[in-house]
């Protein structure tokens, strides 16, 4: 069974279906991830995945090596992209936005340990998180995603969207800024409390 990366990116430009369907099994969890925290429902966040399967399948001759998650990625966010412009042209509301048992819950408020009231505690902060996240713009809603919940490092964020560095940075900064100060609004997190930064968990 092939594993290798590139034999199976290298076969998939070749039209070889298989090899392209490990590669589909392999980063469909981290494109639904992504999807799904940027629209907020996960039947648009599915077909948002297909989507951006089909059009790395048609496109991937293009492909022309470097980080192959990442220029996946980017086709995920154009993909959202256009889901979310197409929503605001026809808005609707979904009575299945948030679901509770997503794997990809932001991972600091995550403990292992915790008691049954603590986990309805961070289960309500989680969907206030998703509502919230919701409302930020869109540029700022991918930072936080992608560095906060996804855990990808600024170089790896800027190859997925193609935004430099500054870039980058910036909008996580007034995107934890904006939620944070949502979520103390909403008298969920308290004065004192900050959101952890992805730099102190994590080096680049």
């Amino acid at each position: 069974m092939l594993t290798d990366e590139p034999e199976l990116i290298q076969r998939s430009q070749d039209g070889d279906r298989q090899a392209f369907n490990l590669l589909v099994e392999r980063y469909q969890n981290r494109l639904y991830g992504l999807s799904y925290r940027m629209l907020g429902d996960p039947d648009a966040a599915a077909d948002a995945v297909q989507d951006s399967f089909l059009s790395a399948y048609r496109n991937i001759k293009r492909y022309r090596g470097g980080s192959f998650v990442a220029w996946l990625l980017r086709i995920a966010t154009n993909t959202c992209y256009d889901q979310l412009r197409a929503r605001k042209r026809r808005p609707q509301t979904s009575l299945d936005a948030f679901d509770p048992d997503a794997d990809e819950a932001p991972r600091q408020f995550t403990d292992s340990g915790e008691s049954p009231d603590d986990r309805t505690l961070r289960d309500e902060l989680a969907r206030e998180i998703q509502r919230r996240l919701d409302d930020l713009p869109d540029d700022q809603r991918l930072a936080i995603v992608m560095s906060d919940i996804q855990g990808y490092s600024y170089d790896e964020i800027s190859a997925a969207t193609g935004w430099p560095l500054g870039t980058v940075k910036s909008r996580l900064s007034r995107g934890r800024t904006h939620l944070r100060d949502a979520l103390r609004a909403g008298e969920l997190l308290p004065a004192q409390y900050r959101l952890p930064s992805r730099d102190e968990t994590r080096e680049d």
